[in-house]
Parts: structure tokens; C-alpha cells; sequence
């Protein structure tokens, strides 16, 4: 039996994208190339991978075993070459991270010109994706590692974590929240609260902090994936929303006495770095983990200052 790992990559892309022709593009081939190569593979193995009949094209069901074995296979030879890479001295080629909404735009500037000026040969890409995506791109080796909020309780994804926020309330400036230096929970038991939407995991965060017992505004329902939405809203329409502390630690100085703080134990957001059992990027891992930590305020290294809340 003869099969190249190039028909393999045919047959996964073609998996992607459902398509003959945008998976052709996608391996830079012309669709002739890639229908001669599919039709090869699949008369060497007597099967049809896909059934052609449908529209999009859909993989048999021999064809999805097939196309999951593919995967394992292609996954396990990229390996032979990132672990020699690993073992010289060279430090060049592709790291992909995935990075979720409500860290990326706070901590990238702090690390990331860093990064660039010390490890010119590093190809970063980075992705701005959902827990729930990274998740799933992890455990299919498509990220090489990814930064998030933890703890996850995957099996197979390893957590190294990174630094700690404290959560703290942000409040129109005449708010009766801005009044009380120590919050408690039931403090924010309130019907003004501004929330994140649907898959962001700081939501979560936040209906754990109010104990699940969440007043439900009736007259306005507005739900935003951006931090920053929130914060504009606050000052808009008053009320008060929950954020992680980096995304307040550039605020000026005349916004500074609308926050308010919990009191201890401090509600804390942990982040971390995360990658699955099998990587063989760990080097790049190492140097990522550091380079963030050396550039980030020493004030969130501090886990003993609070308690970290579970987000699941």
C-alpha cells in the first residue's frame, strides 16, 4: 500500500472546506491535481471517502474514520521535525497561540513588541478565539498552546498558570457601589449589572461571584462580547459591570473612584498557559511563559491576596 502524507493533507482540507475547488486553493494545487489524488488514495484503499452526491460534499462514514486516522498520522510526522527543532540550537518556525477576548487586547502590548525584537526567527500567530474553540483546537493540535482562564479540568490539556486579576466593580462615578470600599457578594445582588454575553468565560466568572443568584434588569437586556462595550454602557446608562484587572489598569485618573473592590477574600481571575500532553513546542512554551511573566505588574503574581473563582 502506498499513500503519501500529501493525499492525506488532500483529504483533510477537502474535510475543512467541503469544497473541491476552495480546497485546492487552500493546498495550492489545481482542482484536477487534488480530485487525481483523492481518487488514487481512494482506489488504493477500495473506498469512497466521500459521498460526491451530496452538496456540500460529505465524507462516508468509512471516510470519517479514515480522515480522523489521517489526522493522527499527519499530526504525529509534523512532530519528527518540531522535536529536532527542539534539540538544536535554533530558535525559528511557527508558533500558533489561541488567546481569549477579555485578556488579548490587555496583555499582548506587554509582551509582544518583546517577543518580536528577541526571537526574530519565530513566526507568531495568534488567534483570538472562544475558550470553548481553543479548547477543541488544542485537543486537535491546530494551536500550539493558547493563554485563557483557568482552571479548564481537561485531561489532556496541561495548565501552567501565568498570573492572577483580581475582579474588580466598575461603576457609573455616582453609583451607591462607589460609596463602600469592601463589597461583599451580596453587595452586587443588584439589577443595574452590565454582563458579557454567551461563551465568554468572564460571564461565567461573574455569575459565580454573585452566587448564581443574578436580578435580571426587565426593561433592558444588553449583553456585549466586548469588555470595553461594558465600560462605555457604565458611563452611558449608569449601572455597574464586573472586570479582570488588567482591563483597568490603564484607567486615567479620573475614572479611578469608580471602581470598587471586594473584600478579602478577593475574587481572582487565574490565567494561564495551556497546551496538550503531546507538544512538541515546549521550548517556545517556556520562553512565551517567561517573557510574560517578566513584563507583566508584579501585582498580579500575588495568588495569596485572593481566592480563585471557577468559571465552569
Amino acid at each position: 500500500m502506498n499513500i503519501s502524507l500529501t493525499q492525506l493533507e488532500y483529504i483533510l482540507a477537502i474535510d475543512n472546506y467541503r469544497h473541491f475547488a476552495k480546497a485546492a486553493e487552500a493546498c495550492l494545487v489545481t482542482q484536477p491535481t487534488l480530485s487525481m489524488q483523492l481518487k488514487k488514495l481512494e482506489e488504493e484503499l477500495n473506498i469512497d471517502i466521500f459521498d460526491r452526491s451530496k452538496q456540500p460534499i460529505i465524507p462516508t462514514d468509512a471516510g470519517k474514520l479514515l480522515i480522523e486516522q489521517a489526522r493522527i498520522v499527519l499530526r504525529e510526522a509534523k512532530k519528527l521535525e518540531q522535536i529536532a527543532k527542539h534539540y538544536d540550537d535554533s530558535l525559528e518556525g511557527d508558533f500558533t497561540i489561541g488567546i481569549i477576548p477579555t485578556i488579548a487586547p490587555y496583555l499582548l502590548p506587554y509582551f509582544i513588541s518583546d517577543f518580536l525584537k528577541k526571537y526574530s526567527k519565530i513566526r507568531l500567530i495568534i488567534q483570538e478565539l472562544t475558550t470553548e474553540d481553543i479548547v477543541f483546537k488544542l485537543n486537535k493540535d491546530e494551536l500550539d498552546a493558547a493563554i485563557l482562564a483557568t482552571p479548564l479540568h481537561e485531561i489532556n490539556l496541561i495548565e501552567e498558570p501565568l498570573f492572577y486579576e483580581e475582579i474588580k466593580v466598575y461603576a457609573h462615578y455616582n453609583h451607591p457601589l462607589t460609596k463602600k470600599k469592601n463589597l461583599s457578594h451580596e453587595d452586587i445582588q443588584r439589577d443595574d449589572i452590565w454582563m458579557l454575553s454567551n461563551g465568554n468565560c468572564f460571564r461565567n466568572h461573574v455569575i459565580n461571584i454573585c452566587t448564581n443568584k443574578m436580578r435580571v434588569n426587565d426593561r433592558l437586556k444588553y449583553e456585549s462580547g466586548s469588555i470595553e462595550t461594558l465600560k462605555k454602557m457604565v458611563e452611558m446608562e449608569g449601572g455597574f459591570t464586573l472586570l479582570p484587572e488588567l482591563a483597568v489598569l490603564e484607567l486615567p485618573t479620573k475614572k479611578l473612584p469608580q471602581l470598587a473592590e471586594f473584600k478579602k477574600p478577593k475574587p481572582l481571575r487565574e490565567v494561564s498557559i495551556v497546551y496538550a500532553r503531546s507538544v512538541a513546542k515546549k521550548k517556545f512554551i517556556d520562553l512565551l511563559a517567561k517573557l510574560i511573566i517578566d513584563n507583566i505588574p508584579d501585582v498580579l503574581l500575588d495568588k495569596k491576596r485572593g481566592t480563585v473563582v471557577e468559571w465552569k
